[in-house]
């Protein structure tokens, strides 16, 4: 039986941090990285943007390149999974049949893409965007001729791979539940402004719809409707969230429901065991304490980093200020703070000149900013967020007045 002082289980943005941010604090132990797919760790979110679209290589989007794990001395055991975890004797089982030990286990495995329960959702030419085979079945089949493509679900993903495809060319229709697109994570003028931008771009944007079934013998050739509308499809992309990939942990005791429970230090419920990233769910400071996961580059590193540093004797309460990126279009979109739970917005600029900024309120306190084409507001409105401050709301809304001026001297 082999195994590690750190096992560090998943081969994403958190466990890539992990291991590096272990060996930049002076850990001088064994470390090993368990990793479901065959490629060392490699960035996400481009594969919805700069990959998809042909602007990067994938051999640009290493986290490292891969000659530096085992200059690190980090032993990366990929294509491999973890299948069962036994917290009594530091025992781990993977889907290869062998076992592996550790002394303390970093859980930093992300999330699976949510499936659509619907009949033919498992028929050839339907797709998730979570990996690079994924993408790159995806882009075989569109160089092969596809061009009607529908997209399901107007989240990021969902538009991020709305707009990549009608820049290549193809026929889009993106499909949204909800009375708008991004209505879980912004509030509706800036729904709003990224619906008008879709459709104007040639996208076929309906909102307020729901999928009865996928039809096709073997492969995809329509999406039907409840009402029973049928959308003629060649590709369809699956694009409504992930399912945090916990069961093992869950099956070993840990705490947790819509991801694994931790504590203001990453810790889980189970002893040596840290959680990390997508798949963690912890009280948010920045979102008023409410128990949340936050599915960004920005937290899976930040965490990462927080569980290294106790590892190493630092430990120290986990506060790490949350912010996002979109890339659609030429449009740029840069998220500062969480808008969870607000009760006011204010409208900074004209969306009609595709610069301005949405800043979302709390009893009158700033909470978070949604900046579109408009960085200086991004950089000078987040020190508004971390400060809690409660500026004249006036002033927000005049885009004359540089959101600096507003921090106290």
């Amino acid at each position: 039986m082999s195994g590690a002082d750190v096992v560090i289980v998943g081969a994403g943005h958190a466990g890539a941090q992990a291991g590096i941010a272990l060996r930049q604090n002076g850990f001088a132990g064994t470390i090993a990285m368990i990793g479901r797919e065959s490629e060392p760790p490699y960035e996400r979110p481009p594969l919805s943007k700069e990959y998809f679209a042909r602007e990067k290589t994938f051999e640009r989007l290493y986290i490292r390149p891969p000659h530096f794990w085992g200059e690190k001395d980090i032993d990366l055991k990929l294509g491999v999974e973890v299948t069962r975890v036994d917290p009594a004797a530091k025992v781990l089982t993977l889907s290869d049949g062998s076992t592996f030990t550790y002394g303390k286990l970093i859980w930093a495995t992300g999330g699976d893409p949510r499936r659509l329960s619907c009949k033919g959702a498992d028929l050839a030419g339907v797709h998730a965007v979570r990996t690079r085979a994924d993408c790159d079945q995806l882009m075989g089949e569109i160089d092969g001729g596809v061009r009607d493509i529908v997209v399901i679900g107007g989240g990021y993903i969902g538009l991020e791979a709305a707009a990549v495809l009608t820049k290549l060319g193809c026929k889009v229709t993106l499909l949204e539940a909800l009375p708008r697109v991004l209505a879980r994570v912004a509030g509706p003028e800036l729904s709003a402004f990224y619906e008008k931008e879709h459709r104007d771009h040639g996208v076929d944007l309906r909102t307020d719809v729901a999928v009865d079934s996928i039809e096709g013998e073997g492969r995809v050739t329509g999406v039907i409707l409840a009402d029973g509308t049928v959308i003629p499809a060649e590709a369809v992309i699956v694009g409504i969230g992930i399912v945090p990939a916990i069961g093992p942990l869950i099956a070993a005791g840990a705490a947790g429901a819509n991801g694994i429970d931790i504590d203001e230090y990453c810790r889980t419920s189970l002893p040596d065991i840290y959680a990390v990233g997508d798949c963690a769910a912890f009280a948010c400071d920045f979102a008023g304490g409410t128990v949340m996961r936050v599915e960004s580059v920005q937290n899976a590193n930040d965490q990462a980093t927080c569980v290294a540093k106790a590892i190493c004797g630092e430990e120290k309460p986990y506060h790490a200020f949350p912010w996002f990126w979109s890339n659609q279009y030429d449009l740029r979109l840069q998220t500062a703070g969480l808008s969870v739970g607000y009760d006011q917005t204010i409208t900074r600029g004209d969306p009609a000149t595709r610069s301005f900024s949405v800043i979302y309120l709390k009893a009158g306190k700033i909470i978070a900013l949604d900046c579109v084409n408009a960085t200086k507001d991004y950089v000078q409105g987040r020190k508004l967020v971390e400060a809690g401050l409660s500026p004249d709301p006036a002033k927000l809304a005049d885009a004359a007045v540089p959101l600096k001026e507003l921090l106290p001297a």
